[in-house]
C-alpha cells in the first residue's frame, strides 16, 4: 500500500466517510485506509462504495460499505449501530455527502431586463424544492450523520470530524447560490460543532477545496473536443497557479487534520486547499 504524505499513523483507527460512492470521498476513503484505518464507506448508492471498498480491500487494508441516506436519522442511526458491531466506535467521521441541484441553479450569472418573462432560469425561477434539496443534502445530511456517529466519539480522546466545505463559502459563485449558501452554513458549523465538543475530546475541522477536474464534473469545464468552456477560463483565470487541482492535493490536509500528534490544538478551522483562489482579488 501507498505510503501517506504525512506518515500519519491510524492504525486501530475506526474511520466512516459519507458520500464515499463518489470520486472525492471515495479518494479519502481509500488515503485513511492506506494510513492504517479501517474505513466504513457510506453512501446511498451502496453498489457503488462497495467498488471502492473492495479497491481497498484488494490493496491490503479493512473496509466495507453500508447503504446510508445521511438524510434519514433513522437509518444512520442504524449504519452507525453496524459499523460499531462491524470495527467497533468511530474515530473519525468525514461528512463528505453533499452536492448541488439544477433546480437550484440560474442559467445565467447576471439578470438582465426581460429574463422573467424569457426561456431563461432566472433567479425568479429558481424552484423552491430544489433549493431545500441542496441545503438538506448539504446541511443536514452533514448535521444528521454527526449525531450518530459523534455519540460514538464522546469522551474518548483524539476523535475527528472532518467536514466538506468549498470556496463557495468564501465568496458565492455565480449561478450557484443555494450550494453557496449551504456550504458556507457547513463552515459556521464546523466552528460551532468545535466550540461544542471541545469538552469531550472531539476534534471538528474542515477543508474547502477549490477547483478540482474529475469525471463527475469533466463536461462541465471542457467542451467536447477538450477546449476550456468559457467558465473554466474565469476560473483559472481567478485561480493563481493557474491550474485544476489534483485529487492527490486533498491527501495531505485530510491527514495533517485528523492527525493528533500534528494537529492536536487545532479545532475550527477551515482549510483551502484551492491554489490560491480565496486569496486572489483578481486584480
Amino acid at each position: 500500500m501507498n505510503k501517506n504524505v504525512l506518515n500519519t499513523d491510524l492504525t486501530g483507527k475506526v474511520a466512516v466517510v459519507t458520500g464515499a460512492g463518489g470520486v472525492l470521498c471515495s479518494y479519502f476513503a481509500k488515503v485513511l485506509a492506506r494510513a492504517g484505518a479501517k474505513v466504513a464507506l457510506l453512501d446511498l448508492n451502496e453498489e457503488a462504495a462497495k467498488g471502492y471498498a473492495d479497491e481497498i480491500v484488494a490493496e491490503g487494508g479493512v473496509a466495507k460499505a453500508y447503504a446510508c441516506n445521511v438524510l434519514n436519522k433513522e437509518i444512520c442511526y442504524n449504519v452507525a449501530d453496524e459499523v460499531l458491531k462491524d470495527f467497533g466506535p468511530c474515530d473519525i467521521l468525514v461528512n463528505g455527502a453533499g452536492g448541488n441541484n439544477p433546480k437550484a441553479t440560474t442559467d445565467k450569472e447576471y439578470f438582465e431586463i426581460g429574463d422573467i418573462d424569457a426561456d431563461t432560469k432566472s433567479f425568479f425561477d429558481l424552484d423552491a424544492d430544489g433549493v431545500g434539496f441542496v441545503f438538506n443534502l448539504n446541511f443536514l445530511g452533514t448535521l444528521i450523520p454527526t449525531q450518530a456517529f459523534a455519540r460514538q466519539m464522546v469522551g474518548r480522546e483524539g476523535c475527528n470530524i472532518l467536514n466538506i466545505s468549498s470556496m463557495n463559502a468564501y465568496t458565492p459563485l455565480t449561478k450557484i447560490p443555494a450550494y453557496s449558501g449551504a456550504k458556507a452554513a457547513i463552515s459556521n458549523f464546523t466552528q460551532w460543532l468545535a466550540v461544542h465538543f471541545s469538552k469531550v475530546g472531539i476534534r471538528v475541522n474542515a477543508i474547502a477545496p477549490g477547483f478540482f477536474s474529475t469525471k463527475q464534473n469533466a463536461k462541465l469545464l471542457f467542451n467536447d473536443d477538450g477546449t476550456p468552456t468559457a467558465r473554466t477560463g474565469k476560473i483559472l483565470a481567478a485561480t493563481p497557479m493557474g491550474r485544476f487541482g489534483e485529487s492527490e492535493e486533498l491527501e495531505g490536509g485530510l491527514l495533517f487534520l485528523v492527525n493528533n500528534e500534528a494537529a492536536g490544538f487545532i479545532t475550527g478551522v477551515v482549510l483551502p486547499i484551492d491554489g490560491g483562489f480565496s486569496a486572489y482579488s483578481g486584480v
